[in-house]
């Protein structure tokens, strides 16, 4: 099978209907960046791009995340999934915070390929720690191909069940634990709450799950109709799920922890926040994956942003949209913090 091609019991998809428009600001703004943004990631490209990534996203340090005073950081260590290895950890709160604190629990995004826990904390921080006054602790986890399944999500879990055994001593309410990733770490988020669910492990609050990575498959329409256009495509998307899965890869008996939308029972769940945009190649698995949840009686808030391709926010902050689904999610946290 070449990039971008599993086996389907779905059929083939019609690849001959038109793609949805970007909203014009954001396409504006992706117009601006060139084409190298939605250039498509092959597994020949894999290893250059990880180095181009690594080499934009230097992690900052302690002493920057605490933006003059603003913010107490510090890196913490937990112990791995019993293989001898250890979970770093990036712990951050508002300064002169008292009490126990509610706590985002964060998994960045990247294609479970790329990202680090650093780099996404300075959004994180500005955005909801400081005008929400909750904690957040971002997750190390190790990446593929170097660590294939389960290594990811094992990670995640161990730091989890570490950070709420040990949440007195931080600082922090072990039954205000909000889950939540963007793109591949919102699929980090989902199988974390499915695997915290079974495992009878600690309980989360809600999950926030923003343009999640769901489906190995990659067999949606949304993933056909998106192909060429979305700065996150089905050829990148082949390339991640390759990359983590191995020789696992299209393998009828995967686990949902692997790929959350495997799952056949999504009872039980903590209350999520669903988002994803019309235009990008995640926007039929996500739309599908809140209303599964709905129809397993659970409680789920889809947003759907017109026009918005994978990572709008990220490359575009200061469009209307993006501010209008930061907005969104901020009212989203700040009611489940308050149950």
């Amino acid at each position: 099978m070449g990039v971008g091609e599993m086996p389907s019991e779905r059929g083939p998809v019609s690849t001959a209907r038109r793609a949805p428009a970007f909203d014009p600001e954001l396409s504006a703004v992706l117009a601006a960046m060139g084409a190298e943004v939605r250039e498509p990631l092959t597994p020949e490209g894999l290893a250059a791009r990880q180095e181009r990534d690594a080499a934009a996203r230097p992690l900052p340090t302690v002493r920057e995340l605490q933006a003059g005073g603003r913010f107490e950081v510090e890196e913490l260590r937990a112990p791995g999934d019993g293989d001898g290895s250890e979970v770093r950890l990036v712990s951050a709160r508002p300064a002169g915070a008292t009490g126990q604190l509610p706590l985002l629990y964060y998994m960045h995004g990247g294609g479970m390929i790329m990202g680090n826990a650093w780099s996404v904390l300075p959004r994180l921080l500005s955005e909801w720690a400081l005008p929400l006054q909750l904690a957040v602790v971002s997750v190390e986890y190790r990446l593929a191909p170097k660590t294939r399944y389960p290594g990811p999500v094992e990670d995640c879990y161990a730091g989890l069940t570490w950070v709420a055994e040990h949440a007195a001593g931080l600082g922090l309410d072990a039954d205000r634990i909000i889950i939540g990733g963007k793109s591949a770490g919102g699929g980090l988020a989902a199988a974390l709450a499915l695997l915290t669910r079974d495992r009878g492990g600690p309980v989360p609050l809600g999950q926030l799950l923003l343009s999640p990575m769901l489906d190995d498959r990659n067999d949606t329409f949304s993933s056909h109709q998106m192909a060429g256009h979305d700065t996150w495509d089905r050829t990148s998307n082949a390339t991640a799920w390759q990359a983590l899965l191995g020789d696992r890869y299209g393998a009828a008996d995967l686990p949902p922890y692997a790929a959350p939308a495997r799952a056949t029972d999504l009872s039980g769940l903590p209350p999520a926040y669903v988002e994803v945009g019309s235009a990008e190649t995640f926007r039929d698995e996500a739309v599908a994956y809140a209303n599964a949840i709905w129809q397993a009686g659970g409680a789920a808030e889809l947003h759907v942003w017109p026009g918005a391709f994978h990572g709008f926010d990220t490359l575009a902050p200061r469009a209307v949209l993006s501010r209008e689904a930061l907005d969104t999610r901020s009212r989203w946290l700040r009611r489940i913090v308050a149950r």
